[in-house]
């Protein structure tokens, strides 16, 4: 049977501490990026309606792209946050709980 890990241990350990701290930040840097982003559209619609008007090809207009950037940028972040908990995040996690049981 499994043993209960020690979370009292996990927490106070300054490996652990720092794990946290550098995903808070990175996921915050994430969070504000992707929130800028998705107001600049309604943003972008209400001041600048020329542009968003602006056509592109045939009836695709600059605004319909815009949009459907969304869809790219939510996918590119999902992508960068899964590449950065691969590579970095699992790895600490990993020597973390390899030590401390």
């Amino acid at each position: 049977m499994a043993s209960t890990p020690n979370w009292a241990a996990i927490d106070s350990d300054p490996r652990f501490q720092a794990l946290h701290r550098k995903k808070t930040t990175f996921l915050w840097s994430l969070m504000i990026i992707s929130v800028v982003y998705y107001f600049l559209l309604p943003i972008g619609a209400a001041y600048y309606q020329d542009l968003f008007k602006t056509k592109i090809w045939g009836p695709v207009n600059f605004g319909i792209l815009f949009a459907l950037s969304e869809f790219v940028v939510a996918w590119t972040i999902a992508y960068v946050y899964t590449r950065k908990a691969n590579r970095d995040f699992d790895a600490m996690s990993a020597e973390i709980v390899k030590t401390i049981k």
